[in-house]
């Protein structure tokens, strides 16, 4: 079972820990960089952050936003009501065991059950575990898009 904690001012020293691990860093990019703009977006509007626990161990950081309110986003036309996430798993020796799967899907059900139309995500193409959990977690490839941050799999996930 996991808890999506809403992140919060205190959690920032972990997520910059986490944001500096090897295999965050390969994805995410450069740990200070992405720690300004995680920390930059904890009060946006648009932008819901996350702490992901199990048990009582905090182990992974998930983002929850509406790609309307990012111009450029590379996402295209979407119906309204959508919502993109990214996430990674801090913890390494959490990766590997079939958390980032089952934790996205629960996520993802949770917005469903709600009335989230649909949900996105972008993967870089390269990184075979981010996009085969995101397809086990029922997520259908849609085509490649240009980002700011490069090229993307456009990955979707419908109602």
């Amino acid at each position: 079972m996991y808890v999506f904690r809403p992140m919060t001012a205190d959690d920032l020293p972990l997520i910059k820990r986490w944001l500096a691990m090897p295999h965050v860093k390969q994805w995410w990019g450069e740990p200070t960089k992405q720690y300004e703009l995680v920390s930059g977006d904890l009060d946006h509007p648009a932008m819901d952050q996350f702490i992901v626990v199990t048990g009582s161990r905090p182990f992974g950081y998930l983002q929850c936003y509406d790609p309307q309110a990012w111009e450029n986003n590379g996402f295209g036309l979407q119906p309204a009501g959508t919502r993109g996430i990214d996430q990674f798993i801090g913890v390494a020796d959490m990766v590997g065991r079939g958390h980032g799967p089952a934790f996205i899907r629960s996520f993802v059900d949770g917005l469903l059950a709600n009335g989230t139309p649909r949900i996105v995500t972008d993967p870089d193409p390269a990184n075979g575990r981010a996009v085969r959990a995101y397809e086990k977690a029922g997520f259908q490839r849609d085509r490649m898009v240009d980002t700011p941050d490069g090229p993307a799999l456009l990955m979707v996930r419908n109602a």
